[in-house]
């Protein structure tokens, strides 16, 4: 079944069932339908056409998946937008993909400004949940467009495989946002695999808590879908909300970042609530401590599936789901496979490979990188052949995850080869960071890196060298990076130190640096 037909496939199965809770408002599925077909043809109207993109920056809201689904529905390639970015950050990627219709929430009207005039390819902003009285002749309001037209769903015509279906933009090892091209056949896939791996169906009630941004909860719009289960959405992560909304909705599960486990099970409230419609709670997007695991087990008394992918690969690689004669084993030794990264994900092909490409012995202890293939991995990056052919060698893509595995073939992540710092269940890359660092006049040198947190799994941590009669505060630096930077990328402290640590070549040794906080955290 092609991708734009599982919004077809759930009308005419379960029109009267309800598919979307979003705040007061409920939706069965034939009326989020027409909803979405009202959507297709506003932007069929405004001469949009397969492969053009359209850009949506949003908290989670059904208008979230009425944009998935009706950009799909025409095979225009949707842009999810970090609604943590820096203004300059959402201009580079809008000018980057060349979208040609942004839709935005009201709620991000000051941190937009003047943008369309720094992005030429944009020819106008459709606005929702506004508060504001909209003016200028490239602006609209979202519901006054449905509103006005037909609820049918437009003819169109084949959308194949191959063709784009979504641009998720990450952060770059220069600092240059690098836009991931995922395709109709890598979500469909995808879909398909988690609703087998994790048994989804038409009882399941599912809860949108991640950002519908990134790709943590954006797959179940279309795995849920397809099954005819409902979606419950909450627009911002608040800890005591999704605990009351947990046992109001009955929802059976969700992905959560271990960010948002650990501030849930910690909470004073925890035990208040009902959670016995809970059946599974997935994780991932940042290292999570298997004490943190062990709670929530223990507290939601459902079972617990520990995930890793990328954005490069829709994005699950591995879970942690045990094998039957697993099962068997005392609490302890299953906890220990139930925490790890896990093993591969149904589709996949996946490799811990040494420097010489060859497979690492199974003892959990030699360290090697994870290459993948498979229908859920990306066919490269947005305008960037050349990181693309970089990313991939004989039809493996190359992750930068460095990992040790065990007799069963599950694996665990042990560092990151590219410097990625996890923090909160976002990818931070050290260069961007210490690129701006560079740009403080009282700054000699900087070096950044992760380093352990309770709250965040990591925070960034940045290690600098003042230059002489240098007087720069922390406080001050971080207000710098702030004004430069999304905030959640500025660091959480500042190390001032006289010398860095180099390699024999010069380099900054920046293991040494991870180390010193790593191996302390661990005593």
């Amino acid at each position: 079944m092609p991708l734009n037909e599982i919004l077809q496939r759930a009308v005419k199965l379960f029109p009267h069932k309800e598919a979307v809770v979003c705040g007061d408002l409920r939706m069965d599925y034939d009326t989020f339908a027409r909803r979405v077909w009202c959507l297709s043809n506003v932007l069929r109207a405004h001469g949009l056409k397969k492969g053009d993109r359209v850009a949506i920056l949003h908290q989670n809201c059904h208008v979230f998946l009425e944009a998935y689904f009706a950009a799909t529905h025409l095979g225009l390639v949707l842009v999810p937008l970090n609604i943590r970015l820096s203004t300059p950050e959402l201009a580079m990627i809008l000018n980057d993909s060349q979208a040609r219709i942004m839709i935005i929430q009201g709620l991000f009207s000051g941190m937009i400004g003047d943008i369309s005039l720094h992005v030429p390819a944009l020819e106008g902003m459709i606005w929702t949940q506004r508060d504001f009285k909209i003016s200028g002749s490239r602006q609209w309001d979202y519901e006054s467009l449905l509103k006005n037209q037909s609820d049918m769903p437009p003819q169109d015509g084949a959308i194949g495989d191959d063709d784009l279906a979504h641009l998720y933009y990450t952060s770059g090892t220069t600092g240059r946002p690098k836009g991931v091209m995922l395709t109709h056949k890598n979500v469909k896939t995808h879909a398909l695999g988690t609703i087998a791996e994790i048994g989804l169906s038409d009882k399941d009630t599912w809860f949108h808590v991640a950002p519908l941004f990134h790709l943590a909860d954006a797959w179940a719009t279309f795995a849920i879908t397809w099954v005819g289960g409902k979606h419950v959405i909450q627009p911002a992560f608040d800890t005591l909300r999704v605990l009351e909304r947990i046992e109001e909705e009955r929802i059976t599960l969700t992905n959560l970042i271990p960010t948002m486990l650990n501030m849930m099970i910690n909470h004073p409230d925890v035990s208040r609530f009902d959670y016995s419609s809970l059946r599974v709670l997935l994780s991932g997007g940042a290292p999570i401590a298997p004490e943190v695991v062990r709670k929530t087990l223990e507290i939601f008394k459902c079972d617990y599936i520990q995930t890793y992918g990328m954005t490069e690969t829709s994005p699950y690689l591995t879970l942690s789901i045990l094998k039957d004669h697993l099962r068997g084993l005392s609490w302890e030794e299953q906890l220990k496979f139930k925490a790890s990264t896990g093993r591969e994900f149904i589709g996949v092909s996946l490799k811990v490979v040494d420097s010489n490409d060859n497979e690492v012995e199974r003892d959990n202890e030699h360290v090697g990188e994870i290459i993948v293939k498979g229908d859920t991995v990306t066919p490269g990056y947005w305008n960037l052949p050349g990181e693309t052919a970089e990313a991939f060698k004989d039809g493996w893509f190359y992750t930068g995850d460095l990992a040790v595995l065990n007799e069963e073939r599950y694996v665990t992540i042990v560092d990151r080869k590219k410097d990625i710092i996890l923090t909160g269940g976002e990818n931070v890359y050290s260069t961007e960071i210490e690129n701006v660092l560079y740009q403080h006049p009282d700054i000699l040198e900087a070096a950044v890196i992760g380093v352990p947190d309770p709250k965040w799994g990591e925070a960034v941590k940045a290690c600098v060298v003042l230059k002489s009669g240098g007087k720069a505060t922390e406080d001050e630096i971080i207000s710098f990076c702030k004004r430069h930077l999304a905030h959640f990328k500025a660091p959480k402290g500042i190390d001032f130190m006289e010398l860095l640590p180099r390699t024999g070549s010069g380099k900054v040794f920046k293991k040494a640096l991870r180390d010193t906080y790593w191996k302390g955290a661990k005593k």
